[in-house]
């Protein structure tokens, strides 16, 4: 045994020599390439194939002492051939040969993994291959520059400009500015996203100040360059207009990789999504901002508004929809956050509130429910309710919530508060559906009672049992749970349901600690189980199809709908028994208004989107004749 381990000690040493003499012949040994050269377009063997244009390829240039047929190879960490950059090419001696590029791919054209690489060359010649020392870095990686910031407030959602005395938001960054930095700020809504402002920083910056004024010519759009200069005006400044801003730090790496905190487009500007942007960016700007109530005030009692004047002076008034004069208003100029009065009028209606100072004004609606109910019991129903969609107004309401600087909006899949300060006064498509409906029930002096949608689903106000009909004006596109199992219960328990909104009663959305979350897509069936097509704008005209002789809905006219320009089409009533419809003529058949029988009770839809303005305005005989049966139909 001992002579065995003797023996094996002797093979070792051997071994060690010969290797060392072996090393040191290769080392002593003339190379046969005179000159190998990595170029990747900036310093350093690093390079970023990400397709913007920096540095996205790296080149290899090579020279040899004897003409040879070259093959280039690119190894990974581990050794292991990736690419052929070159393969056995002749080359004479002493000839610079440029040509090999890599762009970060394999064999197949799969990008490869960030990482180290290193440079094979193999001259098939003499039989020699080489592997060169140095090593390229593929870095892909961008940087992550990061609002940590913004100040001086200390709210959980943005900075709000402008400030007392014209401060600046303070911004700081989460780490020191890289190469190429500057910072851009994108108006992100109400509209489409804009850049408004861009300006240099200086390599190290960790701060910067916006005083919500921007330069009278506006930078251009795209992403920015090293050598680009700041494009604004050196003369005149203006106020930013209000809305939600973000501001997006940008730097480079030593890769050429330009970071910013969240995903862009092509022209640099940030892309909204349901998640939540990286940082704190978010900057709002507005002269005076209001807050209305998301359930109704009862006439003659209490009810509360929110409003940020921006430190300013304000006065405020009330008054009914349609209505030119004033209910109520300020006595005196106010700077309190909180507005106490009383509701206005006797009769259920929809007020507006205005809040104006020296920079602006901000006028909102809301829901007044009469002193005395239309409504009944349970067992004695009676009386028509109308409901308001607050929580779609809420949900399209583009404000920043949690201070990223991109608006909290349903339609895009992210949550959203239920009380919020209005971003842009009357709610979207107010104008256009709801108030038109509410400026005829006046008109013909119906009675009603009023609630919200927010308010069904609080379990406040009154109940749905108690009214013969339920009127949903305007586009109600997302309800909760609760409110959708309730008006689905209400029908089949024999209730009438009229809903003169499109797009509407086909998505969920869930209603938590005054949070709006997890919005639902559009769905192709409403609450009722009606398969609905999404609307088609090619104008048209209506006939009737069909009238059920105990409902006859459209008594008052013969059915003929003249310059429908718009109409959504119901495919399928589900669970529903078709009572009468108007359908389209040409394409022909298509129906679009329609009644249908749910269990004891009734569904209608009207299917256009100009309904109701053409109603207020009598337009359409046929149109007023059908609103006014309606109404009958509810009532009765």
């Amino acid at each position: 045994m001992r002579a065995a381990r003797v023996v094996a000690f002797s093979v070792l040493v051997i071994a060690t020599f010969s290797a060392f003499f072996v090393a040191q012949r290769l080392k002593n040994a003339p190379t046969v390439i005179s000159k190998l050269t990595i170029e990747t377009g900036g310093v350093g063997n690093i390079f970023s194939p990400n397709g913007d244009g920096r540095r996205d390829r790296m080149r290899v240039g090579l020279n040899i002492k004897r003409a040879d047929r070259v093959t280039v190879t690119m190894l990974n960490g581990a050794g292991d051939p990736v690419r052929t950059l070159v393969d056995d090419r002749p080359v004479a001696a002493y000839r610079r040969v440029w040509g090999a590029e890599w762009d970060g791919r394999d064999n197949a054209g799969r990008t490869v993994p960030d990482g180290r690489y290193r440079i094979r060359i193999s001259l098939r010649d003499q039989g020699r291959s080489f592997v060169d020392p140095r090593s390229v870095l593929k870095d892909t990686d961008p940087p992550r520059p990061l609002v940590a910031s913004i100040g001086p407030g200390k709210n959980y959602g943005p900075e709000i400009l402008p400030r007392r005395g014209g401060a600046a938001a303070r911004v700081r960054f989460g780490s020191p500015a890289l190469a190429c930095p500057q910072v851009r700020v994108f108006r992100t809504a109400p509209g489409a996203t804009v850049e408004v402002l861009r300006q240099t920083l200086k390599v190290g910056q960790l701060r910067w100040s916006w005083n919500g004024r921007l330069p009278v010519r506006r930078p251009l759009g795209g992403q920015h360059v090293c050598d680009r200069r700041d494009e604004q005006s050196l003369g005149r400044t203006t106020a930013a207009a209000n809305g939600t801003y973000v501001v997006v730090p940008e730097w480079r790496d030593v890769a050429g990789n330009i970071g910013t905190p969240m995903a862009v487009d092509g022209r640099g500007r940030p892309i909204p999504t349901a998640r939540k942007w990286r940082g704190r960016g978010g900057i709002t700007v507005r002269q005076i901002g209001v807050q209305a109530p998301v359930v109704p005030a009862i006439a003659g009692r209490r009810v509360l508004f929110g409003v940020d004047s921006r430190n300013e002076p304000y006065r405020w008034s009330m008054r009914l929809l349609g209505d030119a004069q004033r209910s109520k208003r300020s006595r005196a100029a106010k700077t309190k956050v909180l507005v106490k009065a009383r509701a206005p009028g006797e009769r259920s209606g929809v007020y507006l509130f205005t809040a104006v100072n020296r920079r602006g004004s901000m006028t909102v609606p809301f829901a007044v429910q009469g002193q005395r109910s239309e409504g009944g019991t349970p067992e004695a129903p009676r009386g028509v309710l109308v409901v308001l969609p607050v929580i779609s107004w809420s949900g399209t309401n583009p404000l920043d919530d949690d201070g990223d600087g991109a608006p909290n909006l349903l339609v895009r899949g992210s949550s959203a508060r239920l009380a919020r300060v209005s971003a842009r006064g009357l709610p979207q498509g107010f104008v256009d559906h709801e108030a038109p409906t509410l400026v005829w029930l006046g008109r013909e002096r119906h009675r009603y009672d009023l609630t919200t949608d927010a308010a069904l689903a609080q379990r406040a106000g009154p109940r749905l049992a108690a009214y013969k009909g339920v009127l949903i004006v305007g586009n109600a596109r997302w309800l909760t749970p609760r409110v959708r199992e309730s008006l689905k219960r209400y029908a089949r328990g024999g209730g009438t349901v009229v809903s003169l909104g499109t797009d509407a009663l086909r998505r969920t959305v869930q209603l938590k600690d005054g949070r709006l979350s997890a919005p639902s897509k559009n769905r192709v069936t409403d609450l009722f189980g009606a398969q609905i097509r999404p609307v088609v704008r090619d104008p048209t005209r209506l006939q009737l199809f069909k009238d059920n002789p105990r409902l006859t809905l459209f008594e008052g006219s013969d059915g003929s709908f003249d310059t429908v320009d718009a109409y959504e089409q119901t495919i399928g009533l589900g669970e529903g028994k078709l009572l009468s419809s108007a359908v389209t003529v040409e394409p022909a058949n298509r129906t679009v208004i329609v009644a249908a029988r749910l269990g004891k009770g009734r569904v209608i839809r009207t299917g256009m989107p100009s309904f109701e303005v053409r109603v207020a305005t009598d337009e359409d005989p046929a149109l007023t004749a059908l609103m006014e049966r309606l109404w009958v139909l509810l009532s009765r």
